[in-house]
């Protein structure tokens, strides 16, 4: 009885929804992924679930007011299983006029678009290509239910007692609409307080203003008459599996990933890179961990980030390298030497938009061809694919292992995507995990360095200056001995057993499972990578219909598992969506020769589940 009355009391500018999209958009300067981040934290601790889509411009400082300096944070959330950054936004906050250009296409019919009228200024409105004020006339009005705010003078009223010039006052102006929207969706603001007190605890003026606009954006959902429709949305918690949870990146996930592999084989790690976006954050996040026994060292380009690793390897040690896709293509040649002188090296390629520099800040999964093929010569080595940000810790640790027990070479792909969004992760009990410590070769009875495991074909690994273990390895190809050789009969050995090696990890993967569905049917819907959450719902969505459609989603590439052709071959449709134009499409047709369909986008922006959910329908089997 009690819950009914609670219930009954509810006021009337309160509604109720199990998830809501909310974008934040403004200049490059506006503190939107900051602003992101907190509302994020505070959901967090809202026990909600979660997934984010961090965007933001290529240029470090683009011009104030374009549009190619837009940057935004979007995130989706709610009480239900929350698998993607969401489709269309239920909420657009934009700071400027070129922030309302580039975003207001992803509003949803009759969506709440919050807007900063103090930004419309004329010159703005030319920087962003407006010939007229969209705010004048009824075109907004008519598709959105549109709040005009002047924030940028509520912004300086808030914080005026905090003696700012107008330029730092108006730095407060990201608070102010944060303030807002958390008291749609009934956030606390301490987690954020306390957050601005610690930044800034050296400058309690600027801790003090950004905390008065805060409150004042709060204070203004509470005090003013919003438009009908426009109030407070009651979101319940999220049902998930008890422990402890942190909000992670994909990019910390493999940074703690490398650690803790390293940590399970019983090596020291040393990462060897050279700064890229949007690989970098993995540097930066390393070179935090120095009490993990890690080692950082930042190179004076990519081949030597390569190079250095395969020399840590060489040596004894961990060595670990990371780029994207331009970066990946120069270091090249030196995989090709880690792959000829069988010495264990992890390479991360957290992959972006376009070749060249094309749009970095972009995501896109278009280098596994390079991951797979791209290098000179018979050069095998496996690849594995991170499927969202929590799925990095895991795969990480597998990309060591494996580089570890069969002395190789593992490409790791992650994307953009997954490197910036976040999403709740269970932090997993460290001590469950099977330690796989490395042997290194100290015998010299019967020793030869390229001598092979009977199981794994692997080389033995020693350590330079192992007593009576002296030994040589290079570029040039070499016998079982050691000794260099130029014999053809020779080559054609070398080459097969590194090909068996590789292609014998197929035996100590997992076999291939489906996601969600059965094993044959009429529908297959095949993905990598992070198009995971969005084939996920979408898949989920059709099937809540009585739809016979399935999910399989591949974290190793190559080898592929040994029971993945049969099991695609007992769907009458096989649908791969891929964000470059159709890769793991053609690797399947070559492997498998099925009549599989691509899906493919290459927009630099991650896959809708509408866009999905569409392909789907269009396939014969779905009618």
């Amino acid at each position: 009885m009690a819950n009914v009355a609670a219930a009954e009391e509810t006021p009337a500018d309160h509604r109720e929804s199990d998830s809501a999209v909310v974008r934040f958009a403004g200049d490059s300067g506006d503190g939107m992924q900051l602003t992101g981040s907190q509302f994020t934290l505070a959901t967090a601790l809202a026990g909600q679930d979660l997934t984010t889509f961090p965007d933001f411009p290529a240029e470090i400082r683009a011009p104030a007011g374009t549009t190619f300096g837009v940057s935004a944070f979007q995130i989706n959330f709610g009480a239900r299983n929350i698998m993607t950054a969401g489709d269309l936004v239920d909420v657009l906050v934009v700071m400027n006029p070129a922030a309302l250009k580039t975003n207001i296409e992803d509003l949803k019919p009759h969506g709440v678009l919050i807007l900063d009228v103090g930004a419309f200024t004329d010159r703005n409105l030319q920087k962003a290509g407006y010939e007229a004020n969209p705010l004048e006339g009824s075109d907004l009005d008519d598709h959105y239910r549109v709040v005009k705010i002047d924030m940028s003078r509520l912004t300086l009223e808030a914080v005026k007692e905090h003696g700012l010039s107008q330029k730092e006052a108006l730095r407060s102006k990201n608070m102010w609409a944060l303030g807002l929207v958390y008291w749609m969706y009934g956030r606390k603001r301490k987690a954020t307080t306390d957050w601005l007190n610690a930044k800034f605890a050296k400058r309690a003026d600027i801790a003090g203003a950004n905390i008065a606009a805060l409150d004042a954006g709060h204070a203004f959902g509470e005090t003013a008459e919003m438009p009908a429709e426009v109030g407070i949305v009651d979101i319940g918690v999220a049902k998930i599996e008890p422990g402890v949870y942190r909000t992670v990146t994909g990019t910390e996930t493999i940074a703690w990933g490398l650690a803790a592999g390293a940590e399970l084989a019983g090596l020291q790690m040393l990462f060897c890179s050279y700064p890229i976006t949007p690989a970098s954050a993995i540097l930066h996040t390393l070179a935090g961990m120095k009490d993990h026994n890690i080692v950082t060292f930042q190179a004076e380009d990519e081949i030597a980030a390569a190079c250095a690793a395969i020399g840590v390897s060489y040596a004894g040690s961990l060595g670990v390298t990371s780029s994207s896709g331009p970066g990946i293509a120069l270091k090249g040649e030196a995989i090709g030497l880690a792959i000829g002188t069988e010495l264990p090296l992890v390479i991360v390629n957290t992959q972006r938009a376009g070749p060249s520099t094309g749009l970095p800040t972009k995501t896109e999964q278009s280098d596994l061809y390079l991951a797979v093929f791209g290098r000179n010569a018979d050069a095998p080595l496996p690849v594995l694919s991170i499927s969202s940000p929590t799925d990095g810790f895991d795969m990480t640790i597998e990309a060591v292992r494996i580089a570890t027990k069969y002395m190789t070479p593992v490409i790791l792909l992650s994307d953009g995507y997954i490197a910036n969004a976040s999403e709740p992760w269970l932090i997993p009990d460290f001590d469950k995990y099977e330690p796989f410590p490395v042997e290194f070769r100290t015998d010299p009875e019967g020793f030869l360095p390229f001598g092979r495991d009977d199981t794994t074909l692997a080389r033995p690994w020693v350590k330079p200056g192992t007593p009576n273990l002296t030994h040589r390895i290079g570029g040039i190809e070499r016998n079982p001995q050691g000794t260099i050789s130029y014999d053809p009969d020779n080559h054609q050995l070398m080459t097969d057993l590194r090909h068996q090696k590789i292609a014998g990890i197929a035996n100590d993967i997992p076999e291939q499972k489906v996601d969600q569905g059965t094993e044959g049917g009429k529908i297959a819907v095949v993905g990598w990578g992070s198009t995971f959450g969005p084939i996920s719902r979408a898949v989920y969505d059709l099937r809540s219909e009585g739809l016979d459609v399935s999910h399989i989603h591949l974290n190793y590439i190559w080898p592929l598992p040994r029971n993945l052709g049969e099991l695609l071959g007992s769907y009458e449709h096989v649908l791969v969506p891929e964000m470059n134009t159709g890769q793991l499409l053609t690797l399947l047709r070559s492997q498998y020769v099925i009549p599989a369909k691509g899906l493919n986008k290459v927009n630099g922006k991650p896959f809708k589940i509408d866009e999905i959910v569409n392909a789907i329908r269009d396939l014969p089997g779905s009618k």
